[in-house]
């Protein structure tokens, strides 16, 4: 398991990271960025690690051109489609949605965010969203695929407002699903 300044390290390369560089690597380097670094950064207990790089290692059995054609899926589907991009996302095995859009919200900062059980509690203290019965009804511990759209399309429609109000483009759905984070793991 990494350290603190591990994790660290971890987090500011990859969020510093140039997402047509990772698209453009061959399958085994995709792989490896898989298995050594973006796994090390999404699953930071040891059981889940663990549990999804064994999913991972099943593709180091002949079957890395399924890696590869998902690859090449995320490197073409419409950005705007949210439940393309995480079902695409998906098929990699040991990805759930929390996975999913977390990879996607690597790639893509601008449009995508994580979902994750932080998230979902932070975003379910907020009791002025439109969506709140609707939020209130998600299971942390098991978020679905139309879980998902509905809490990155907050995090688009959050990204674009506070964009609108400073006359920036600085805000993405990343740095949104960034303070979430902080703020649903600091109220468990």
């Amino acid at each position: 398991m990494p350290s603190v300044r591990q994790n660290i390290e971890i987090e500011r390369c990859l969020s510093t990271l140039d997402p047509n560089q990772i698209l453009n690597l061959n399958v085994h380097e995709f792989y490896r960025f898989l298995y050594n670094k973006y796994f090390l950064w999404k699953y930071t207990a040891c059981n889940r690690l663990e549990t999804t790089r064994r999913q991972l290692r099943r593709y180091c059995r002949d079957r890395l051109n399924q890696l590869k054609n998902i690859k090449e899926n995320l490197s073409n589907f419409d950005l705007n489609n949210i439940q393309l991009g995480l079902q695409i996302a998906r098929q990699i095995h040991g990805l759930g949605i929390a996975g999913a859009s977390g990879l996607l919200s690597i790639l893509f900062p601008h449009y995508f965010g994580t979902v994750d059980q932080f998230n979902v509690r932070a975003l379910c203290a907020i009791n002025s969203f439109l969506e709140h019965k609707r939020l209130m009804r998600i299971n942390p511990q098991n978020i679905t695929t139309d879980d998902g759209i509905i809490m990155i399309s907050i995090m688009r429609e959050k990204a674009q407002e506070l964009n609108d109000i400073f006359g920036t483009h600085e805000w993405t759905p990343r740095k949104i699903d960034m303070i979430l984070w902080t703020f649903g793991h600091g109220n468990r």
